[in-house]
């Protein structure tokens, strides 16, 4: 009836961020959110993301990532297809 998929960014450095030098630095807390059915079963996402160091600014480092519809704990097409869906 429901079926988590968990995904873990991968130690790559950002693009934007290939001229510091970075050094992994953990994860972030684990973000769960809803997306579209899937044969009939709820479908939750469990996303850990990475976080780095910039080894000379000792500033956290992230991938900006716009994944989640503001305001849901959805995806955004997942959101969208609702609104779509309830002007019926």
């Amino acid at each position: 009836d429901v079926m988590h998929l968990y995904f873990e960014e991968r130690n790559v450095v950002p693009k934007e961020e290939k001229s510091k030098i970075l050094i992994a630095h953990g994860f972030h807390k684990e973000v769960t959110i809803q997306d579209f059915p899937l044969r009939g079963n709820t479908v939750y996402l469990h996303v850990k993301r990475r976080r780095w160091l910039d080894n000379n600014s000792k500033e956290l480092v992230q991938r900006d990532w716009n994944l989640v519809a503001q305001g849901t704990r959805m995806t955004n097409e997942f959101a969208d297809f609702l609104k779509e869906i309830s002007q019926y």
